[in-house]
């Protein structure tokens, strides 16, 4: 039972790291747009659905090469930083 509980308070404890930002924070005036965003996703060959804010980076929701996808990138470098 000790064990149980202290895997639960390690998670709870751990779980506001693995919120963190995956990007590096920009000011909001330097973004790029949705419009720039999605553009650049599908010139690399994503489907895009749809593209919001998340983690101080654009994510980008579709799919690639016929699998789901949901792919962050820099919001100023248009860097890919992540997919999952």
């Amino acid at each position: 039972m000790r064990k149980i509980l202290f895997l639960g308070a390690t998670l709870l404890v751990a779980a506001p790291a693995l919120a963190a930002d995956i990007c590096v924070d920009h000011p909001k005036d330097q973004w790029m747009t949705k419009e720039q965003i999605t553009a650049l996703a599908q010139s690399q060959g994503y489907e895009v659905k749809g593209v919001k804010e998340e983690d101080g980076c654009w994510e980008v929701k579709g799919a690639k090469e016929g699998a789901r996808v949901e792919a962050y990138f820099d919001p100023v470098s248009g860097e890919l930083v992540r997919t999952k």
